[in-house]
Formats: C-alpha cells, structure tokens, sequence
C-alpha cells in the first residue's frame, strides 16, 4: 500500500509518497492530478458505442459519435452494469432493458452485442433484438 499525503499554501502543493516529499505549482499538481485520472481512465470504443471506465469506478456506455449526456448511461461500477446485463433474459429487445428509457435502451443493447466483455450476439437490427450466448436462437 502506498502512503500518500498533500499539503497545499498559495504558491506550493507539497506531496508526500511514501516518505518522499514533492513541491509542485498549482498548475504541475493539478498536471499531476489530471494524468493520474488520465491512467485510470479506460476507455474502447465500437462501432456504435463507446465505454469509459473512470478513475472513481463510475462506468459510461455512451453512442461513440454523440456528446450529450442524454446518449450516455451512467452506472456505479461494472459490478452494476454486468447485474444489468445479467438480468436480461436469453433473448432480448430494448424493452427489456428497464434500468434506462428511450433510445438509451437501443444503446445498451448494442453494446451488450458489440463489447467482447459480454457473451452476447446481435439477432436482428428490426425490431433490435440481441441473445446471450453462443446462439442466436435461429437453431
């Protein structure tokens, strides 16, 4: 485990890692700040989505080309966005995801399909409907 400490004036950020003490500016310790969320940020993207993992464990599924917050969806961690998946059935349409409403319902099932995290296949575009598993359903 690390030891990790601050201490901050006007002109000097003082960062202490275990037992060694830094002074930086202001404006290095918030380069600092920013680069090490930087690195605990993950983030891939899909043909239509896009995931971001946040330094905070907060998990972000989003469309890949828009920038609102009304084509992402937020979720705690990704214990919470594979409960989600997990509570879909076998086969499964945007009306079957009930933790989001509209068109961020069509999101979540095309990311389910498209990320490799997920054992999950596209089935139709029209009605847009994905299964778990191997199968399709189509046997």
């Amino acid at each position: 485990m690390v030891a990790f400490s601050t201490d901050r004036t006007d002109s000097v950020v003082e960062v202490t890692i275990d037992g060694d003490t830094y002074s930086l500016s202001p404006v290095a310790a918030r380069e600092l700040a920013d680069g090490i969320a930087d690195a605990l940020t993950e983030r891939r993207a899909f043909v239509h989505t896009r995931y971001e993992r946040r330094g905070d464990g907060r998990v972000v599924v989003a469309r890949r080309r828009a920038e609102s917050a009304g084509n992402e969806v937020v979720f705690d961690s990704r214990t919470d966005l594979r409960a989600t998946y997990d509570a879909l059935p076998d086969r499964f349409a945007a009306s079957d995801v009930t933790r989001v409403s509209g068109s961020r319902r069509h999101l979540l099932v095309r990311f389910f399909a498209e990320s490799s995290d997920f054992d999950c296949t596209m089935v139709s575009e029209n009605p847009l409907c994905a299964a778990k598993g191997a199968s399709t359903g189509d046997d």
